[in-house]
């Protein structure tokens, strides 16, 4: 797993390359409480993501916690189609915004804002 992490105006974006499980699941863990502080809001995106375990998941819930603790939110981007069935299968396309695209989900953020 490849993770990388930028900042677009006041919004965090995490970039995740390869798979995300169990091995891998700390690095995200790890990686977000050392950003945290820097936005409220992040779009995790997942367009070169091929694969998410339970334990996978369980760590972006866990950031989303984290971020909802904080008066934040995380979108999610780029959904492809093996993490897409994670998603669907357990219902946390029930708990996050999924957005087609890294544009559309940045934007997501100015209208939920209200600018």
């Amino acid at each position: 797993m490849n993770i990388n992490y930028r900042q677009e105006n006041r919004i965090g974006i995490i970039e995740l390359k390869g798979r995300l499980d169990a091995y891998s699941a700390p690095q995200l863990r790890g990686l977000f409480s050392e950003v945290a502080d820097k936005a409220v809001n992040f779009v995790f995106d997942l367009k070169e993501c091929d694969f998410i375990d339970s334990t996978g998941l369980g760590t972006i819930v866990a950031c989303l916690k984290s971020a909802s603790q904080g008066g934040g939110d995380i979108y999610i981007a780029n959904l492809q189609e093996k993490p897409r069935m994670v998603f669907d299968i357990t219902r946390a396309h029930r708990i996050f915004h999924i957005f087609d695209d890294l544009e559309t989900a940045l934007l997501g953020f100015d209208q939920d804002l209200g600018e």
